[in-house]
């Protein structure tokens, strides 16, 4: 990343909530660290708690974790605050009057970390303020997911958008996609030949992508049960868009666009899941104990569990199964690729009576370990031919090797007006157009969700979405578990 040689100002509406604590502030100090922001940008924190100047910034201090105290000082000088009403046109009057007396008030990045019920209102007022209109300098706003609800919420909250900013103005952030071990999806896909040609239908049996966490709802039960549920929180996202980066076909170049209308394209071939699928495609579940935490609705159906078999109808990937898992209070905290090779067509070294040989596996971890293995098999050393599962192992960060929160990447792209990493909304549109029909078959089946123990892999009957008894989900990235095999 090279220092943004433009003045700007990034204005953080929700800057007293979690999300600006734990990752933007932070994420902006590491940037100003690390000589990323020009000299005059500015920070404006924008929130309904009154705070003056030197108590923000001691608020502000508490969440940095720093031993330089010079660095942190001169941060300091780059952070203001404004408290006021979001709703009311005054708080936009003063906000003028700031940017205004700003250096850097020509080119503004307007963030909203805020609850998906305030983005329409404020920008509303922006623009009835005039602040989102590109005079002399540029203007962009970047949103938080969830992007909508549904899809039709998606439709009705890009039309107010788009009725007062440009499409180029927009960044909807998934900072999932701005994980590094997410971004080496593209760079293991076109980067090494050896694996380009057994990237297709041909060499690959199917495709496992988990997101698993151990936390529950972490003080979020009642946002979660009214809006959220693992589908939507976690596959409607983050899931769809690595399997996208998995299944993509080569872009003509790396340039926004051409990223983009790949991952569009992956998206729109993914086979509809209609009522009759879903008993055979779809689980959801539910933790024990969940309906029991505060802010959560009696006999709520919202799920904390959910796992989908999903096919992409194209030339390359026709009939390889794709397996989307996530769930809360898992038994690890573990996100992981998990690609599974095809059998050799003979068994060459299977006497009588003997067990198969097991099949091959790439490995992709995403967190916590950011590493890459390749599982194959391999003759154990003796008279006897007998084999084992050994496992090629390849950490992605050397030792000492600073890596980036997703957050830095992300704001400095915006700084940068490079919208490689967020989502177009013809993408958001196509993940809700797969997401949608599960959410409804599920509303309309008036059984509970099924239940899971704490500290578990899930319900039993995710296992069942395989539909054949040779398939089994991934747990862990060791193969040390495996038996061997006597030929």
């Amino acid at each position: 990343m090279n220092c943004a040689s433009e003045s700007h100002a990034y204005v953080i509406f929700g800057a007293t909530g979690n999300l600006a604590m734990a990752k933007l502030l932070p994420a902006l100090y590491q940037l100003h660290s690390l000589g990323h922001l020009a000299p005059d940008v500015r920070i404006l924190g924008c929130g309904r708690t009154p705070y003056a100047q030197d108590s923000w910034r001691a608020e502000v201090e508490k969440h940095l974790q720093t031993a330089d105290a010079a660095l942190l000082d001169s941060f300091l000088q780059r952070i203001d605050y404004l408290a006021g009403n979001l709703e009311d046109a005054a708080f936009y009057q003063a906000l003028d009057a700031w940017m205004g007396a700003s250096v850097c008030g020509n080119n503004v990045i307007f963030y909203l970390s805020v609850s998906p019920e305030f983005y329409v209102p404020i920008t509303i007022r922006l623009a009835q303020a005039g602040l989102l209109v590109e005079r002399t300098g540029w203007r962009r706003m970047v949103i938080e997911k969830p992007f909508g609800h549904d899809l039709q919420s998606a439709r009705d909250l890009q039309h107010e958008l788009n009725t007062r900013l440009d499409e180029e103005q927009i960044y909807r952030i998934d900072h999932y996609v701005g994980k590094e071990s997410v971004q080496n999806l593209l760079v293991l896909r076109f980067a090494n030949m050896i694996l380009e040609p057994l990237w297709n239908r041909h060499y690959i049996d199917h495709v496992q992508i988990t997101h698993a966490e151990t936390i529950g709802l972490d003080g979020r039960a009642n946002y979660y049960d009214r809006h959220g549920g693992a589908t939507r929180d976690m596959i409607q996202s983050h899931l769809l868009q690595v399997l996208a980066l998995l299944a993509m076909e080569p872009p003509v170049s790396l340039e926004a666009e051409s990223l983009r209308d790949e991952k569009v394209k992956v998206l729109r071939s993914i086979r509809p899941l209609g009522q009759p699928q879903l008993a055979s495609h779809a689980v959801r579940a539910q933790y024990a104990g969940y309906q029991q935490e505060a802010g959560v609705a009696a006999g709520s159906h919202t799920e904390t569990y959910a796992a989908l078999k999903l096919y992409v109808d194209n030339w390359r990937w026709r009939d390889v199964p794709f397996y989307l898992r996530t769930g809360k209070r898992l038994k690890e905290r573990r996100s992981m690729v998990a690609v599974r090779f095809r059998e050799p067509p003979m068994q060459l070294f299977q006497g009588s009576g003997a067990s198969a040989v097991h099949p091959n596996w790439l490995l992709i971890g995403i967190q916590p370990d950011d590493v890459v293995q390749m599982e194959i098999s391999a003759k154990v050393p003796g008279q006897e031919t007998r084999t084992r599962q050994i496992s090629m192992d390849a950490s992605v960060g050397n030792p000492g090797e600073r890596k980036a929160d997703a957050y830095e990447d992300l704001l400095m792209d915006v700084i940068q007006g490079d919208r490689s990493l967020f989502l177009r909304y013809d993408e958001v549109k196509a993940a809700w157009n797969v997401v949608d029909p599960v959410m409804r078959g599920w509303a309309d089946d008036e059984r509970p969700p099924l239940q899971y123990p704490v500290g578990s892999w899930g319900p039993k009957a995710a296992d069942q979405i395989f539909g054949q008894a040779d398939r089994e989900w991934r747990q862990t990235l060791s193969c040390n578990d495996k038996p061997e095999s006597k030929l």
